[in-house]
C-alpha cells in the first residue's frame, strides 16, 4: 500500500490553474525526487499534500486513509476534524526557511509537538529529541536559540523537529536553498543518510546531482502538470521530453 496516493489534484488561485490533475504515489521506503522550474507547482503540490492549502478536486490518501475525495461533482470534500488531525501525525515537513519557533530553545523547538500534539511524556519526548540531536551532530546546542545557529544547524534542527513526531514520511521543500553553498553539504547528507534508513521521502529540489543519487523515483513538473516520471535514470540521464531536455540543459550549465 502506498503511504501517500494522489488523484488528480486541481488547484487554482483565483483564475490561475496551478496544478492541472496531478496524479502520483508514494511507496514505503520510496524517495521521490521533485525538480521544475520555478511556478510549475512543486511547492503547492507539497503544501496541498501537508494541508496547508485546500485542493479544489481530487482524492488525497494517506496508508489507505483519505484527507479528501472528489463528491462526484468536480468537487472535494474533506474528512472530519478528528480524521484530520490522526492523519496530520503521519507526516512531517521541512521548510525552506526552517520555521523554528524563535522563542524557543532547540529542545523546547523539537519536543513541543510530541508533547502537545501525540501527548506524550514529557521525558520520553526529551530523550527522544536527545537522540535526534545527537544523530543530527547538535547533541551540544539543545539549550541554545535559533538565532545562535548558522542557517544549517537551523535547518538540521527542523529536520530533527519533523523527526520528532515519527511520521510514516516526510516531505523536504526545497531544504538547501537558504543556505549558503557550504553549508548544503550537510543537509544532503543528512537526508541521504534518512534515505539509507529507507525512510519514505518526497524531495523538492533543484540540486540535480542529489536527485540522481538519492532519489528512486523523479517526477518533473512544468506549467502545473506532470511532464515526466521515472527513475533518476530515465527522467535525468535520458529525458525524452523537450520541456524536461531544457530544464536540465539551463540547470547543468
Amino acid at each position: 500500500m502506498a503511504v501517500l496516493q494522489i488523484n488528480h489534484l486541481r488547484k487554482s488561485f483565483g483564475s490561475n490553474l496551478v496544478l492541472d490533475d496531478i496524479s502520483m504515489s508514494v511507496e514505503k521506503g520510496e524517495v521521490v525526487g521533485i525538480l521544475g522550474p520555478s511556478g510549475s507547482g512543486k511547492s503547492t503540490l507539497l503544501r496541498c499534500a501537508t494541508m496547508l492549502e485546500t485542493m479544489d478536486s481530487g482524492d488525497l490518501i494517506y496508508s489507505g486513509e483519505y484527507v479528501c475525495k472528489n463528491d462526484g461533482n468536480g468537487k472535494t470534500v474533506y474528512a472530519d476534524k478528528a480524521q484530520l488531525k490522526k492523519i496530520r501525525s503521519m507526516f512531517g515537513l521541512v521548510f525552506q526557511n526552517f520555521n523554528l519557533f524563535p522563542h524557543y530553545s532547540v529542545l523546547k523547538n523539537i519536543i513541543d509537538a510530541p508533547i502537545s500534539v501525540q501527548k506524550r511524556s514529557k521525558e520520553e519526548a526529551v530523550e527522544e529529541a536527545r537522540q535526534l540531536l545527537k544523530k543530527m551532530g547538535l547533541a551540544d546546542k539543545e539549550d541554545y536559540y535559533p538565532y545562535q545557529l548558522s542557517g544549517g544547524q537551523q535547518q538540521r534542527v527542523s529536520i530533527a523537529r519533523a523527526l520528532a513526531l515519527n511520521p510514516q514520511m516526510l516531505f523536504f521543500d526545497e531544504p538547501t536553498s537558504a543556505l549558503d553553498p557550504e553549508l548544503t553539504g550537510d543537509i544532503l547528507k543528512v537526508i541521504r543518510d534518512l534515505a539509507a534508513e529507507h525512510m519514505t521521502m518526497a524531495i523538492v529540489t533543484h540540486e540535480i546531482d542529489f536527485a540522481r543519487n538519492v532519489a528512486d523515483k523523479i517526477i518533473f513538473m512544468a506549467d502545473g502538470l506532470i511532464v515526466e516520471e521515472g527513475t533518476p535514470d530515465r527522467v535525468i540521464d535520458n529525458p525524452r521530453n523537450e520541456r524536461t531536455r531544457s530544464f536540465l540543459a539551463k540547470m547543468e550549465r
